[in-house]
């Protein structure tokens, strides 16, 4: 818990600086494929993450590989989080900047599971509906889980709604136990 509100306390402050330069598409992009790149690979993540090697070998490196490649708003914060020790919260920072920059185009994060690929059509449908309902605009992920067996699983921020087979079969065998 202490963990997300610091990195949602970083991720505000590097929102608000993108945002003054106009660059928070910029920032958030830079952001993610630094993530991906320290992430990607085990070496590397190992490294930035050890708090065996020092921060200054840390920053030299970080500086080797992303300067030119990386706006400097997001080196400075790469760089920062190194000096402050804060390298574990990398991600979480690029998550909550993500929701910030979501709730900052007036759209919100939508995922959608279900048993089965969706028809384009099917998918359409579900989000229109969900958007004339909420009077929310979404940002749509979807993905297959066939351990649903049926059915869908819509998370919209911190609702939930689960109208997947698996979760009435759950229900049910809950219901049997406390009835016996």
């Amino acid at each position: 818990m202490q963990n997300e509100t610091l990195a949602r306390r970083y991720a505000t402050a590097i929102f608000n600086l993108a945002k003054a330069a106009d660059a928070i598409e910029a920032t958030g992009r830079d952001l993610g494929a630094a993530a991906d790149a320290i992430y990607g690979t085990d070496d590397v993540r190992r490294f930035y993450l050890s708090p065996v090697f020092g921060r200054k070998k840390k920053e030299d490196v970080l500086l080797g590989a992303f300067t030119g490649k990386l706006g400097t708003l997001a080196l400075h914060s790469l760089l920062l989080l190194v000096r402050k020790r804060r390298e574990s919260l990398l991600r979480p920072i690029v998550a909550e900047y993500a929701k910030l920059a979501l709730a900052h185009a007036g759209r919100e994060p939508l995922e959608i599971v279900s048993a089965r690929e969706l028809a384009p059509n099917e998918l359409n449908g579900i989000v229109v509906r969900l958007s004339r309902s909420y009077g929310k605009t979404f940002t749509v992920t979807q993905r297959t889980d066939p351990s649903l067996l049926g059915g869908i699983r819509i998370t919209m921020g911190d609702r939930r709604i689960d109208g997947s087979l698996a979760a009435r079969i759950d229900e049910l065998a809950r219901d049997l136990i406390v009835h016996n």
